[in-house]
């Protein structure tokens, strides 16, 4: 398995290889974070967990540590923005 992917299971047991965007550690929840894309959804629809050293998943639930991932991943994409431009 290449390291920019990750497979995720889908309640149904479908395996799905995702693509990683990138990856961070927060030192307020204490926790890494993960943001990835499915490479054969053209929707673009981005998809955040955290993550442990084991590699568990775990879905975001706190609002507030949404405003935290959201303001991370504007840095991200503005970023690449000007890499590209």
């Amino acid at each position: 398995m290449e390291e920019n992917q990750l497979v995720v299971i889908n309640d149904d047991g479908t395996e799905i290889v995702m693509e990683i965007l990138f990856t961070f550690d927060n030192e307020e929840y204490d926790k890494k974070y993960v943001l990835y894309v499915d490479p054969n959804d053209e929707s673009g629809q981005v998809f955040v967990s955290s993550y442990t050293e084991e590699g568990e998943l775990f879905n975001i639930e706190d609002e507030q540590e949404w405003e935290m991932i959201e303001e991370v991943f504007q840095a991200f994409v503005l970023k690449h923005e000007e890499e590209t431009h």
